[in-house]
């Protein structure tokens, strides 16, 4: 804002384009391809600079709704997550962050709380936001096939970091392979003489739980004597430790748990403590996803380790090829996930 005096008064003006540009000394369509990170942009690096420094001299903020009238887009992304309470999420909005900031997009974060209407509502908001692009969490991509058909035919780019459903999706998806993973924490910990193995799914209320519980129950049942359980829990780490607490009080108690996330994984700890058991001399316990907090905990958690840095960057490298006219049937990349053995897995007990 500049102030100028009127009649004795101070008047506040708002910056425009063509001061900055003027202070800089080039024209106004090369002053605003620069400010808006347009990759059309032929300037140099000392313009560029100049450019930059005129504007924050000036204190120049651009018209977001100017901007989009004549660009098509407002230079902003929609990241919808299930729970900013689960450290999973808050890490994966932390990293997109920075990512999307690197390539000169905002991004707007949104949590439907574990409520899948909720999670419909949100959907339905971040279209009406106008957002150049949208990328999700979904609690079953079959359950929304019908709006993400909806709004791909209208143009607007959508990636799923999916978290359940079919193969078959009009979008792009980036997802973990926990075959690998979870394989490497099974067999370590057959080899450590685990016998008894438990599953804790933390699952939404009227919804199932996913792939990874079939997927370890498969795994195990190839271990030479192993037996699975699977015990369900809702997605608070507090129902997760009182879940935990009922298998812990009970005569035929695992020897190893595994939990559907790092999350889930914590409350069995806590349970853990709470019965006078110890991690891992009297029980092992493995997380998935491998969240930064887990490495810091009393005990170090061992878990099932998603690529989160490279899973990110292909979900945005997806989003802005789209952004920048990608047309191609919908994409799927899948990632390995690896075991992080920790403190919190050893041997059996007597082993």
């Amino acid at each position: 804002m500049n102030s100028e005096a009127s009649n004795g008064k101070r008047v506040t003006r708002r910056v425009r384009l063509k001061d900055v540009a003027e202070k800089a000394g080039v024209a106004v369509n090369t002053a605003s391809t620069i400010l808006n990170r347009r990759p059309n942009s032929w300037a140099s690096k000392a313009t560029v600079e100049r450019v930059f420094a005129a504007a924050k001299e000036l204190g120049y903020r651009p018209n977001r709704a100017a901007v989009a009238l004549q660009s098509g887009r407002f230079n902003t992304i929609g990241l919808l997550i299930a729970d900013l309470k689960n450290p999973y999420f808050t890490h994966i909005a932390a990293v997109l962050g920075v990512e999307f900031e690197r390539r000169g997009y905002d991004l707007v974060i949104e949590s439907w709380r574990n409520d899948t209407e909720r999670e419909k509502k949100l959907l339905r908001d971040f279209v009406d936001r106008n957002v150049d692009g949208l990328l999700c969490f979904l609690s079953d991509i079959d359950a929304h096939q019908e709006f993400l058909q909806r709004q791909t035919a209208s143009g607007l780019p959508i990636v799923a970091l999916a978290m359940a459903g079919t193969e078959s999706t009009p979008v792009d998806k980036v997802m973990a392979d926990f075959g690998t993973g979870m394989r490497q924490a099974a067999e370590k910990l057959h080899s450590q003489g685990h016998r008894k193995f438990a599953f804790l799914a933390a699952r939404l209320k009227g919804h199932r739980v996913g792939r990874r519980p079939a997927l370890f129950e498969q795994i195990v049942g190839e271990l030479e004597g192993a037996q699975f359980r699977m015990v369900e829990c809702g997605t608070d780490i507090a129902e997760a430790r009182a879940a935990a607490a009922g298998v812990f009080a009970s005569a035929d108690r695992p020897t190893a748990f595994v939990a559907l996330n790092d999350l889930t994984a914590i409350g069995i700890i806590r349970a853990a403590a709470d019965a006078g058991l110890r991690v891992p001399e009297d029980v092992s316990v493995v997380g998935i996803d491998g969240i930064p907090l887990s490495e810091f905990l009393t005990v170090s958690l061992s878990t099932v380790e998603q690529q989160h840095a490279a899973m990110l960057n292909k979900a945005v490298d997806f989003l802005i090829e789209r952004l920048e006219g990608e047309d191609c049937p919908p994409r799927q990349e899948l990632f390995e996930t690896r075991f992080v053995n920790r403190e919190s897995s050893g041997p059996a007990s007597g082993k």
